[in-house]
């Protein structure tokens, strides 16, 4: 059975982008509610990138907060998003999981 998707082009045409989205619920970029939902919003991406790579490596967070002498507590905190890590355990964190990060001067 061959099944097909059809696309309604007015609903399509009705979709907005996720810019006028985010635009509507936190602001236009420069105010400080959407400074903070994309600060936040980084902030869980850099963390989930760490979580991946703990994971692809092998590794347990207990192991991880061995390695770098944190508490497995704080691992979780961190992979969660619901604590706001320092630079240094960012630093820490990924040079024990194998990733390489640089800051490009935009």
């Amino acid at each position: 059975m061959n099944m097909r998707t059809v696309l309604d082009s007015k609903k399509l045409a009705a979709l907005g982008t996720v810019n006028e989205d985010l635009d509507a619920r936190y602001g236009k970029i420069g105010i400080r509610e959407r400074d903070e939902f994309d600060a936040k919003a980084k902030a869980w991406y850099m963390a989930e990138c760490l979580r991946d790579a703990r994971k692809a490596s092998g590794m347990t967070q207990q192991q991880l907060a061995d390695r770098i002498g944190k508490k497995r507590t704080c691992i979780s905190l961190i992979e969660r998003g619901q604590t706001d890590m320092q630079l240094s355990a960012f630093i820490q964190i990924s040079e024990a999981v194998g990733l390489n990060f640089s800051l490009v001067y935009a």
